[in-house]
């Protein structure tokens, strides 16, 4: 007896009910985004695999999903890497594409691909799946979707404080409130980093520093000391902050510590910028954290996590930065960009554990017609046909069944209401309309239905 049928681990079906819900979110995020101004594209599936590579730092790299070759280029295939136990060379010589890890290195490869054809600054919005090789758990998936919106061309804090806005935007029409926008600034990172003598290994320093909020300073501090960094620093800023609240003591007491006067690119009074120019928030707090690291390695100005509700456990629900190298490596230089990438699945979990769905919102079918008779169902169809093209959306139950059978699929389906012809209501030329939530029926004549 064979077994039955699985998606593979990482990837999954979606019922027509969370369609319905994913598409709701979709569908306010579109809102938002547009309001903003900026305009769909789409990306393939599948990029080079030389594009990906060596954009998201070693981890990253790790995670992307290759894609064997076929046909005739199999015979590239490396065989002295793998007498030779180099497992990751070999790999390599067997693919030359990959499945997109995120949707901003693709824009970055389509900005310089279409750059005679586009208008900068460049706003585009972009909904599709992603795929990572990372390990399966509550709200980690292999293959997900990301809702991405990215500004190419202007090196403007006012796109900073339009992302801020939107972020709010989004939430506020999803009727989500009590979520936390974290900024930071890559260029804060670095100045701790280097004081920290971190040196070529900043990767490893960023990825334990973002730990902080999970593990506490002791562990973070055995981590620092276990792989040679200097702790000074972290411990006078810790000291620092101590006792703070103010954005404005934070970022002054950060700029005292890792920032001399003479310096002229001063992250920190861009920070503050932000954070005394944003208007009243509706739906996010607001925090600055210097500890947040965003682990991929193309940002280079101002970073933003968004965390969920702090009772519900699902991790970031979205994030994104200042990115201002990120096109020089496809050779088009001098072009900064920045972008937030909302993560549908979990922004799902969030208002799904919160029950925050919209109680009308429905599967998308509008009307049944029920099936007594096939003759008079035939008959019936130029009228089914007037509701379609009036916009309504029409199950005919396909073959003559008993009504109870009919209406308690339109149950299952969430179907508002349903349309009976039987032989007495097709020769009065008639039909009986059922209110499927409240049991309220009446009559109508068929010339009125549309």
């Amino acid at each position: 007896m064979s077994s039955k049928p699985t998606t593979p681990k990482g990837m999954r079906d979606f019922l027509p009910h969370e369609v319905a819900r994913r598409t709701y979110i979709m569908d306010v995020i579109k809102t938002q985004f547009e309001a903003f101004g900026f305009l769909p594209i789409q990306t393939p599936s599948m990029e080079r695999r030389d594009i990906l590579l060596g954009k998201y730092g070693e981890e990253g790299d790790r995670l992307v999903f290759k894609v064997l070759n076929s046909g005739e280029k199999v015979k590239k295939a490396d065989i002295d890497a793998l007498n030779q136990g180099q497992l990751s060379r070999f790999g390599n010589s067997l693919s030359e594409k990959a499945l997109r890890y995120d949707l901003t290195v693709p824009l970055a490869r389509f900005v310089v691909q279409h750059q005679n054809e586009l208008i900068f600054p460049f706003k585009r919005y972009q909904m599709q799946s992603v795929w990572r090789a990372d390990r399966p758990q509550h709200g980690r998936f292999q293959e997900f979707t990301q809702c991405d919106a990215d500004a190419i061309g202007s090196d403007s804090l006012l796109l900073e404080l339009e992302y801020i806005q939107l972020i709010d935007g989004v939430f506020k029409q999803l009727n989500l409130h009590g979520c936390t926008l974290r900024v930071n600034h890559r260029k804060v990172l670095e100045k701790i980093a280097l004081k920290a003598n971190a040196n070529n290994k900043t990767t490893t320093f960023f990825t334990i520093l973002d730990k902080l909020d999970k593990i506490g300073w002791p562990e973070v501090k055995r981590m620092f000391v276990e792989a040679g960094f200097s702790t000074a620093v972290i411990d006078t800023i810790n000291d620092a902050l101590s006792n703070k609240n103010e954005v404005s003591a934070q970022l002054q007491a950060i700029e005292n510590i890792i920032f001399s006067d003479e310096e002229n690119d001063n992250p920190a009074k861009e920070l503050l910028f932000l954070f005394n120019s944003i208007h009243k928030l509706q739906s996010i707090k607001l925090e600055f954290d210097w500890t947040l690291a965003r682990g991929l390695d193309y940002y280079t100005g101002a970073i933003f996590e968004i965390a969920a509700p702090d009772n519900v456990a699902v991790g970031s629900i979205g994030a994104g930065g200042r990115y201002d190298n990120l096109t020089a490596m496809f050779g088009m230089k001098d072009t900064s960009g920045i972008g937030i990438s909302f993560g549908l699945d979990r922004i799902y979990i969030v208002l799904d554990e919160l029950d925050l769905f919209p109680k009308e919102l429905r599967t998308a079918i509008d009307i049944i017609v029920v099936n007594f008779d096939s003759k008079i169902l035939t008959s019936l169809m130029p009228y089914v046909n007037a509701l379609r093209d009036n916009g309504k959306r029409v199950l005919v139950y396909p073959h003559e069944a008993r009504l109870k059978k009919q209406l308690s699929l339109a149950n299952q389906l969430k179907i508002p209401q349903a349309i009976i012809v039987g032989e007495t209501e097709w020769n009065e030329k008639s039909c009986i309309i059922k209110n499927l939530d409240t049991g309220e029926q009446r009559t109508l004549l068929l010339d009125d239905l549309a």
